[in-house]
């Protein structure tokens, strides 16, 4: 019988989750969070299992889900699985992610990453024994490529980050009209009984797709509202907005770090 383990890293107050989803025969992972510590805590789960492992499958091209990946395959040759268009934005980003994340998280930012050794398209099925899972490809959403993976029930759903749970988001790569298109698409597509694993956060039901539409909205009309007259007093603004929206300060800078982007997108600076 299936079960799946959710496996939160907060290394350097960055909570994200990676899953574990065990079959009678093997275990499967899906994304392998950021740093060192938190890709070995996943490969620790999966040898406590005693099973092997036959796949990481990564939800999208952001650092905080495919980093750790190097580490949860321990050198070994298990393939890890994406999407074409999310393997490309990986390769071509990467270089970029280092020069970010070296000077914040120092060797916990893996030296080497490990990059997808298979690509898939939509709707692709990989079979792993009782373990069957289905790509949904979703194009531009939170990041610039992002998926999803569908156990064979239908409605056991590893969202990656189309909903974050109660945690505040991340806008900066200017893709939201696109997410929220998806949004409008899962809200109808998905099962009303679905569970999404979300890549922050605890598991939910597609009523948090509603939430994460409002955060978005918010954040954008927040940008939009401010005084871009002085740039320090116009963030100040945003995050206030946003604070008060949302009181908690989980992934609190994710949010900050994209209100100039978003600004400048919008053409408010």
């Amino acid at each position: 019988m299936r079960s799946i383990q959710r496996i939160e890293s907060s290394v350097g107050g960055t909570p994200v989750n990676a899953y574990l989803i065990e079959g009678e025969r093997q275990v499967v992972v899906v994304d392998s969070t950021l740093t060192v510590s938190g890709g070995r805590a996943v490969r620790q789960r999966v040898v406590d299992t005693g099973k092997p492992l036959s796949a990481v499958v990564l939800t999208h091209a952001h650092p905080d889900h495919y980093g750790g990946a190097i580490e949860v395959i321990g050198g070994s040759d298990v393939p890890i699985v994406a999407a074409a268009g999310v393997d490309q934005v990986i390769r071509r980003d990467d270089a970029l992610k280092e020069e970010i994340l070296r000077p914040m998280f120092g060797d916990e930012w893996p030296r080497e990453r490990a990059f997808p050794t298979q690509v898939l398209e939509d709707g692709a099925e990989l079979i792993f024994g009782d373990i069957e899972l289905t790509l949904r490809d979703l194009g531009p959403s939170e990041s610039h490529h992002d998926t999803m993976w569908l156990l064979s029930d239908g409605k056991t759903v590893f969202s990656g980050d189309q909903a974050y749970n109660h945690m505040h988001c991340y806008l900066a790569d200017g893709r939201w009209e696109e997410w929220l298109t998806n949004l409008e698409l899962l809200a109808a597509e998905l099962e009303p009984d679905a569970v999404l694993h979300v890549g922050h956060g605890d598991p939910a039901g597609p009523e948090l797709l509603a939430w994460q539409r409002e955060y978005i909205e918010r954040f954008i009309q927040a940008v939009r509202m401010a005084d871009w007259s002085d740039d320090n007093r116009a963030q100040e603004e945003v995050a206030a907005s946003m604070g008060d929206f949302l009181t908690t300060a989980d992934l609190r800078f994710l949010m900050a770090l994209s209100i100039e982007p978003v600004a400048t997108k919008l053409g408010v600076r």
